[in-house]
């Protein structure tokens, strides 16, 4: 098995699935992805991944983090760990991988899937795909 696999078998796995991908969360880089959408080409797939470093470790999040370290008293980096997005037609699930604090699993589906079921299924695929991350 390989991360492209298990990444298939999530989007297999989830009803309404459209794709699946880990991102590098220190380059954007997509570290694997699988998906079904024909106009999910590589440039807006690249788009995604820029996105969602933006969104887990960009600059404002990032002073957001150090503002939050300030009054708690800790490193406050990574406080962000989970984001549950909704667009017209689609659910995001995004989460960091604990055992890779450096890669974001993301879950796209349509939005007749259930939140709950979505969420179990990243959560279900976490230490397969986290075994597959550098």
């Amino acid at each position: 098995m390989s991360l492209n696999n298990a990444l298939k078998t999530i989007v297999d796995d989830v009803d309404g699935a459209l794709g699946a991908g880990v991102v590098d969360l220190n380059s954007g880089m997509l570290l694997g992805v699988q998906h079904s959408v024909p106009y999910f080409t590589q440039s807006y797939l690249d788009a995604v991944g820029a996105a969602a470093v933006d969104l887990f470790r960009g600059k404002n999040i990032t002073t957001v983090y150090k503002m939050l370290s300030a009054q708690k008293g800790d490193d406050g980096i990574g406080a962000i760990t989970e984001v549950q997005m909704t667009s017209d037609n689609t659910f995001h699930f995004m989460t960091v991988l604990p055992e890779k604090p450096n890669a974001l699993l993301v879950l796209i589906t349509g939005k007749k899937t259930n939140l709950g079921m979505g969420w179990a299924a990243v959560r279900n695929a976490m230490p397969t795909v986290s075994s597959f991350c550098p």
